[in-house]
């Protein structure tokens, strides 16, 4: 469990012992596996949106000093996960249903560029990489009843949505497409919680997939398009419908 502040609490101090838990390997520093950690935590709703993250309390909890903590949420706050404000301190950032539909319209534009630009010029590796991706996807189960399950999946739908445009060559596109699916990821987990799905969304994977290493540019943007627009809107009824936000 990810602390989180209950209320006032003594400012943080830097006497921690040296991590247990993570290990600087040379290529994840302790500070990027924790942005992990913590990145899950905010996109599964364990970390709830709007709530304040003690630093005293992780830094007990994860048993690191403060130095790599802030550098983990520090990549937080680039992600727009994470918020911070003067003498307030570390914040879970909050969502909305304007923010939802936000991320929604950009991952429609960019994602769809990048598909486009990923078929135009990606090798055939890429269309491996694509369909490697689709079919482990499309055999993993997703069960709302079953927390463990909707966690794999996610990261193999992760996976597939990021391979899918990986061969745009272009890193700063890419970058911004993984930023809007982390976003996205928090409003998709409270639906996912409460049921399994509201379509044939394999069938819709396979149908951009295949659309996509047959070069058929307008086919696959347009389904790719209408697979992102569809699930905004689905999310964004359910969430009102519920009043979750």
């Amino acid at each position: 469990m990810v602390p989180h502040d209950d209320g006032a609490s003594a400012p943080p101090t830097e006497d921690a012992p040296p991590s247990s838990g993570f290990l600087d390997d040379g290529k994840n520093t302790i500070g990027s596996q924790l942005a992990s950690r913590l990145r899950e935590a905010i996109i599964s709703g364990e970390l709830q949106a709007g709530s304040k993250i003690n630093l005293d309390k992780a830094r007990k909890t994860f048993n690191v000093s403060l130095s790599p903590l802030r550098e983990g949420l520090a990549r937080l706050i680039s992600d727009g996960l994470v918020e911070f404000e003067d003498n307030r301190g570390y914040r879970v950032s909050s969502i909305s249903l304007a923010n939802l539909e936000e991320i929604t319209i950009l991952r429609e534009e960019l994602e769809v560029f990048a598909l486009r630009e990923s078929m135009r010029i990606g090798d055939v590796d890429w269309e491996g990489n694509v369909m490697r991706a689709l079919h482990r996807l499309n055999r993993t189960e997703r069960d709302a009843a079953r927390p463990e399950t909707l966690e794999r999946w996610e990261e193999l739908h992760r996976e597939f949505h990021l391979t899918l445009i990986a061969g745009c060559g272009k890193p700063i596109l890419l970058h911004f497409c993984s930023l809007l699916l982390n976003l996205n990821d928090r409003y998709r987990r409270v639906f996912l919680t409460r049921t399994s799905g509201d379509r044939n969304v394999s069938q819709e994977h396979s149908e951009i997939a295949q659309g996509a290493v047959a070069r058929d540019l307008d086919y696959a943007c347009n389904m790719l398009r209408q697979h992102i627009h569809r699930t905004g809107t689905n999310l964004r009824n359910h969430l009102a419908t519920k009043g979750t936000l």
